[in-house]
């Protein structure tokens, strides 16, 4: 029972790791090892490497030597059995980890500085206010570990640090080795922080497709996913003005064809045609409606919307033709009915009108309004709107 009871605690805990463990990878071609000799009560500082793109955690390990010393191993011979950063305690246990387990007799204090013209003050009057951070007593030797979200000296902008050392030592120089390694985020490796991503969403939100949509945030995190995938920032920032604009235009129609985006383009486009219809900007309307259409994702409703709105705007034959279609959609379909009925009205077929004005005038077009309700309503706006309306109390007296 208790090695059952191991072996479940064991899976656990690997299991736990596995997920909980960092995309990314220790950056040893890029780590940083130097070994200078600071001379008696100076102060000098030491450029790392250039950290790389998306380094987003830094370990760094500081070791005075005397004379004759070396160093037993690397950081980097440390940091192959850590797989990530989580494997590095933030505290004081962490660092005893890391630490050389060799060091001198010589101690210094050290600061770390953003900039090089914060280093180079540092050097002339060893002030470490402008550091992001400070070790103010003196050691022989220390390790830690930096996290862009903890510490001020890793940022979006931030691609080199300088350790200033001041030598405590009076009489002679001593020798410090400095080694920093960082770690690398494997998607934030590709260049895309969040300004460069804002950017590719800002310039889709002006895109035609875009301006369609009442909500185009998915569209754009789509196209911006999409971008990410197939470059890096720095390749995609390289194409031309043209290639963009294929790119943009490629991805886009890949995103306007997924089908829960589209849904929610067609679903706000129908929104935006009912809102305007009911402030009788019917023109307006019609491109809306025009775009579902075009795009194959009409329903019998919305070829009704357009028909009423050709209506309103004396396009008789463009309504005749998408009600019609509407028709053979959705033959059941009662508001492309009335509309068809309201057609032939205005245009002067009152028999044909008639006829579909009678044979449904006991029914409801929606599980709310009745026919005859809603053929009222409709004649007060055509009357506003100047249509032809000699037939209109024909048509209501059949109601009677």
């Amino acid at each position: 029972m208790k090695l059952k009871r191991l072996a479940l605690f064991l899976l656990i805990t690997i299991s736990f790791n596995s997920f909980a463990q960092k995309d990314g990878y220790w950056d040893k071609e890029r780590a940083t090892t130097k070994e200078i000799i600071v001379s008696a009560r100076d102060r000098i500082t030491i450029k790392t490497e250039d950290l790389p793109v998306g380094t987003t955690e830094i370990v760094y390990r500081i070791t005075l030597l005397d004379e004759n010393q070396q160093m037993a191993n690397s950081l980097v011979s440390v940091l192959k059995s850590i797989p990530d950063p989580t494997g590095v305690s933030q505290g004081s246990a962490g660092a005893v980890f890391l630490m050389s387990k060799i060091s001198g007799d010589d101690t210094c204090t050290y600061a770390l500085f953003t900039s090089a013209e914060n280093a180079k003050k540092y050097i002339e009057d060893g002030k470490t206010d402008k550091a992001c951070y400070a070790q103010e007593e003196p050691l022989s030797k220390d390790a830690k570990r930096l996290s862009l979200d903890k510490s001020s000296c890793l940022g979006q902008n931030v691609n080199t640090l300088w350790f200033g050392f001041h030598s405590k030592n009076w009489l002679l120089k001593q020798k410090v080795v400095v080694e920093v390694v960082p770690w690398v985020d494997t998607k934030l490796n590709r260049g895309w922080n969040q300004d460069n991503k804002n950017e590719i969403i800002s310039l889709c939100k002006t895109s035609t497709m875009a301006q369609k949509m009442a909500n185009s945030d998915d569209f754009c995190v789509c196209i911006l996913d999409k971008i990410m995938k197939q470059y890096r920032y720095t390749e995609f920032q390289k194409l031309l003005a043209i290639e963009k604009n294929k790119v943009y235009k490629d991805f886009g129609n890949a995103c306007y064809k997924d089908a829960d985006i589209s849904k929610n383009v067609f679903s706000d486009l129908r929104n935006q045609a009912s809102v305007l219809i009911k402030q009788q900007k019917y023109n307006e309307a019609i491109p809306k409606l025009n775009t579902i259409i075009n795009e194959g994702k009409a329903t019998a409703l919305d070829y009704s919307s357009i028909g009423y709105c050709y209506i309103l705007t004396k396009q008789y034959e463009k309504a005749l033709k998408f009600l019609q279609e509407g028709e053979k959609l959705d033959n059941t379909e009662l508001l492309v009915k009335l509309n068809l009925a309201h057609l032939y009205l205005v245009s002067n077929n009152y028999g044909e009108a008639k006829t579909i004005y009678k044979k449904y005038q006991d029914q409801n077009v929606t599980d709310s309004i009745s026919w005859k309700d809603k053929t009222k309503s409709d004649f007060t706006i055509f009357q506003k709107a100047g249509l032809p309306s000699k037939d209109f109390e024909k048509v209501l007296k059949l109601y009677n």
